[in-house]
């Protein structure tokens, strides 16, 4: 029966174009496709032009009876707004409309809430829902007479449950959820720094939800470890990786970095989920290199990157290199450009384009590697195997006064072992 009341969403999407913003139109697609992947059928759509939005009802009058009479003619029960909206509004509109009122944000954090897999995913999303709903209490408890329930999109007594409290109670549980959270944050940095410490390179994917980072990390998992054990979860759907997930990449030269998937990014992401989910998001920060996958067969590719872009500068990321990689090119219409230092063209699905993006990875953050020879004591056997493990031996031969080595090595391990070198 749950299933069924959860079909049967019939919602009506409304925007204000202010001062006519050029993404206007596929901010409202987006819409619709964020409203699709909480399984609610859209039944219609009403947009108004306005410098301004209408304090008290977010759309002028003319245009709520608009919205009322689509709703009576398509038997609609939800309306959606693609702006978040204030406590007063969510009122105000639900009384006139006689229906259940919801905005973009809540329909972000709808989507979040049901990929959550992790405890430290589940506890960011749900701080975030609990921040949301706080000044929203009174509009929101209009709510729970209606038609659907919960807070958002879904049926499933959440909502209910957590508008039975009150404001202060609310506000204990965010302190005990936050306090949790930062126990996990604390064990994410204390990995973070060991990390570090193995002077190993971070590379980081980022991009707009959907673009490929995951086929892209799965795609180098398979190439340089022949397994799909350490495969991440992908699917062709908004957000389907929330938690952030690292996988060691060691390349046929016994060089190796670390590769790390993080969750997409949406136009209009709420405050409160990049507030939640900062401390997942420092893992980008912490970044030798970005990825920034795009997904070039989608039209609005390059609105994707300035949103993408704009994220990362609201979480203080503006100065680590990064390389484009314009993924899907097997589903792009037209010609496709020629590859070059910081722009790859790819399709990670199909395998192209791949060992170009390792090419860049290696030319970004191998760039410290000195190449030299090296005599080493016998009676340095240790220093011998070290180097093996973790630098480029090109050729061994054995001398009168020890090992003799030509590698290429890390600047530290350089200076580390400078007392052996015999040239450069």
């Amino acid at each position: 029966m749950k299933e069924l009341i959860e079909q049967q969403q019939k919602a009506v999407i409304v925007g204000v174009n202010l001062n006519h913003q050029a993404d206007f139109e596929y901010s409202m697609e987006e819409l619709a496709n964020l409203a699709a992947a909480c399984n609610v059928e859209i039944v219609g759509s009403i947009i108004q032009n306005l410098s301004r939005v209408n304090t008290s009802h977010y759309i002028g009058t003319g245009k709520l009876e608009e919205v009322r009479a689509l709703m009576e003619q398509q038997d609609g029960n939800l309306v959606i707004f693609n702006d978040e909206l204030s406590p007063s509004q969510i009122r105000n509109l639900e009384a006139d409309l006689d229906c259940k009122v919801i905005d973009r944000t809540i329909l972000i954090l709808d989507i979040f809430g049901e990929r959550a897999r992790t405890r430290e995913a589940q506890l960011q999303v749900e701080v975030a829902q609990l921040q949301y709903m706080l000044p929203r209490l009174v509009g929101l408890r209009e709510s729970l007479g209606r038609q659907g329930g919960g807070v958002g999109t879904k049926n499933k007594g959440a909502g209910e449950k957590k508008l039975e409290l009150d404001r202060r109670r609310i506000e204990e549980k965010i302190s005990i959820l936050s306090k949790e959270l930062e126990v996990l944050v604390a064990h994410r940095q204390t990995q973070r720094k060991k990390r570090r410490k193995s002077e190993v390179p971070v590379v980081a994917l980022v991009g707009y939800t959907n673009a490929g980072k995951s086929t892209v990390m799965n795609t180098m998992v398979e190439l340089f470890t022949e397994t799909k054990d350490k495969f991440v979860f992908e699917k062709d759907m908004l957000f389907a990786t929330l938690e952030t997930s690292v996988r060691n990449i060691e390349l046929e030269d016994n060089k190796s970095f670390l590769l790390t998937d993080t969750v997409g990014f949406v136009s209009k992401l709420p405050h409160h989920l990049v507030k939640a989910f900062r401390s997942t998001l420092e893992e980008v920060k912490e970044a030798d290199l970005l990825i920034h996958v795009v997904d070039f067969s989608n039209p609005e590719y390059e609105q994707h990157i300035r949103i993408t872009n704009e994220t990362l500068q609201a979480i203080g990321i503006e100065d680590l290199p990064m390389i484009y990689a314009y993924n899907k090119i097997d589903l792009h219409e037209g010609d496709t450009p020629s590859t070059s230092e910081s722009n790859i063209y790819m399709s990670a699905k199909k395998k192209l384009g791949v060992e170009e993006l390792i090419r860049a990875i290696r030319q970004n953050v191998f760039k410290d590697y000195v190449r030299c020879e090296m005599l080493i004591p016998y009676d340095q056997g240790s220093a011998v195997s070290y180097l093996n493990q973790n630098a480029t031996v090109i050729e061994t031969s054995y001398e009168e006064e020890g090992t003799k080595l030509t590698l290429e090595c890390r600047q530290s391990d350089y200076n580390k072992f400078q007392d052996f070198i015999v040239s450069e």
